[in-house]
C-alpha cells in the first residue's frame, strides 16, 4: 500500500468525490466540501508539575457551515495530525447530514498521550486550549464533544472555562458532560446504540438471524464494550474481541460483562481466562456474520478485505476501511455500514444534548432512547434505499443521501 492510502485527507476527499460523481454533483460545490472553511493551528503553553513549560499543539478545524453550526470531538493523542483533523472534521459533516442533524463538521485534537499527564497537568492544558480557540467557539459557531482519550471531565472543564470566558453559564458550548452540568441521559453509551440499531436493520436486509449470529468486536473501548453489550441482550454470540494490547477469541462465544470487568481490572482484554489470544489481524479474518471495526482508520486495506469474511461489515470507529479495501469488500458482496451513519448515534444524543441544553429542559432516558431509535431507523432505511435505487454501496448511498442536503443548503444560501 502506498503512504497516500493512509493519509485520512486524502481518503475522505476521495470518498466525496466519488459520490460527488455519481451525483452529477456541480463541480463548484465540489470543491467546497473538499477543503474545511477553517482550521485553527494553535501551540499551548502549559506549567507542569515540576515547574517546567511544555508546548502541545493542538488544532480546531470547522469544515462546513452550510446547515449549522459545526459539530465534532476533541481527541488528545500523540499521532494527531492536522490532516487527520480536517478528515474527521469532514466525516463529521457528512455524520451529521445522513442523519439529518442541523450541523456542518468541526473536530479537534491536541498532540499529547494524556496517559503520560497528571490530572492538573491535563486540566490546565485543556484549559488553556479552551482560552486560545474561544473566538471560533460556541453554542451557535461550533460545539466541542468528547473523542479519543477525552472524558466527561474535560467536557465539564471546557465548559467551566468557556462560561468563565464569557461571564455566564454556558452548558451549550461542549456536549458530552457530566449530568450535573447539563449532560444528556443516555450519551454515554449512543453511538454504541446506534451503531447497534442500523446492524439490527441491515441484519433484517439481509435475512440474518441475530440470535446466534457470531461477531468480532475491533476495539474494546466504551463503545466497542456497551455495542457488545447489547448485541449480546440481542442474542448475538461475541467470538472475538480486541484492544490496543490484542485480542480474544473464542468459538462458544465470550461473556461481553466479564471481559469488560477483566480489562478494568488488568488493563487488557488479553488474558480473559479461557480465551484464545488473537492477534488484531485475526480478529479482522475471524469467520463470523458481522465484523465490528471500532478502533482506529485505516484497519481494512485491501489485503485484509480480501480476506474478510463478514457478511456484515458496521463501522463503529472513524475511517476503518481503505477505499481500496471497501471496494474490495463491495465486490465480494459485503454490506459495510459506513462509519458516517453506522457511528452517527453518538453525534445525534450529543444533538439532543444541545437541544437541552438551550431549552433548559431535560428528557429522560426513555425519551432520549426511542428519540435516537427513530432518527437511526430512518437514516438508514433513506441509505439502504439510496443503495438499492442507484445501484451504490452503502458507503456512496450514505455520502450522496448527506450531500444532496448541504448542496441544497449551500445553494438556498447563495454560496454558489
Amino acid at each position: 500500500m502506498t503512504t497516500e492510502n493512509y493519509n485520512p485527507l486524502l481518503v475522505a476527499q476521495k470518498q466525496i468525490a466519488h459520490a460527488a460523481e455519481k451525483l452529477q454533483l456541480d463541480l463548484r460545490i465540489l470543491e467546497m466540501l473538499k477543503e474545511p472553511e477553517r482550521c485553527l493551528e494553535v501551540s499551548i503553553p502549559v506549567k507542569m508539575d515540576d515547574g517546567m513549560v511544555q508546548v502541545f499543539k493542538g488544532w480546531r478545524c470547522q469544515h462546513n457551515t452550510a446547515i449549522g453550526p459545526a459539530k465534532g470531538g476533541l481527541r488528545y493523542h500523540p499521532d494527531v495530525t492536522q490532516e487527520e483533523v480536517k478528515a474527521l472534521a469532514m466525516w463529521m459533516t457528512f455524520k451529521c447530514n445522513v442523519v439529518g442533524l442541523p450541523y456542518g463538521g468541526g473536530k479537534g485534537g491536541i498532540r499529547v498521550d494524556p496517559r503520560k499527564l497528571s490530572v492538573g497537568e491535563l486540566e490546565r492544558m485543556t484549559r488553556a486550549y479552551i482560552n486560545l480557540i474561544a473566538p471560533v467557539i460556541g453554542p451557535t459557531k461550533d460545539i466541542p464533544a468528547p473523542d479519543v482519550y477525552t472524558t466527561p471531565q474535560i467536557m465539564g472543564w471546557i465548559m467551566d472555562e468557556f462560561s468563565k470566558i464569557n461571564g455566564c453559564n454556558v452548558p451549550g458550548i461542549v456536549t458530552g458532560k457530566p449530568i450535573i452540568v447539563g449532560g444528556s441521559l443516555g450519551r454515554d453509551k449512543a453511538t454504541a446504540r446506534g451503531c447497534t440499531i442500523v446492524i439490527r436493520e441491515a441484519a433484517k436486509k439481509l435475512g440474518i438471524p441475530l440470535q446466534g449470529a457470531a461477531v468480532a468486536v475491533q476495539g474494546y473501548g466504551n463503545a466497542g464494550s456497551f455495542l457488545a453489550t447489547l448485541l449480546t441482550e440481542m442474542g448475538c454470540k461475541i467470538v472475538a474481541v480486541s484492544d490496543s494490547k490484542g485480542g480474544i477469541y473464542h468459538s462458544d462465544g465470550l461473556n461481553a460483562q466479564a471481559v469488560i470487568d477483566h480489562k478494568a481490572h488488568t488493563g487488557s482484554v488479553v488474558g480473559f481466562p479461557g480465551a484464545k489470544v488473537i492477534t488484531n489481524q485475526e480478529l479482522l479474518d475471524c469467520d463470523v456474520d458481522i465484523l465490528v471495526p471500532a478502533a482506529f482508520e485505516n484497519q481494512i486495506d485491501a489485503d485484509v478485505a480480501a480476506q474478510v469474511k463478514a457478511k456484515i461489515v458496521a463501522e463503529a470507529a472513524n475511517g476503518p476501511t481503505t477505499p481500496e479495501g471497501d471496494a474490495v469488500l463491495y465486490d465480494k458482496g459485503v454490506l459495510v455500514i459506513p462509519d458516517i451513519l453506522a457511528s452517527a448515534g453518538g453525534v445525534t444524543v450529543s444533538y439532543f444534548e444541545w437541544v437541552q441544553n438551550l431549552a433548559n429542559f431535560y428528557w429522560s432516558l426513555e425519551e432520549v432512547n426511542n428519540r435516537l431509535e427513530h432518527i437511526m431507523v430512518n437514516s438508514f432505511a433513506a441509505v439502504y434505499a439510496m443503495h438499492q435505487d442507484k445501484g451504490v454501496s452503502m458507503r456512496d448511498a450514505a455520502y450522496m443521501v448527506a450531500i444532496n442536503r448541504i448542496a441544497e443548503a449551500i445553494k438556498i444560501r447563495g454560496w454558489i
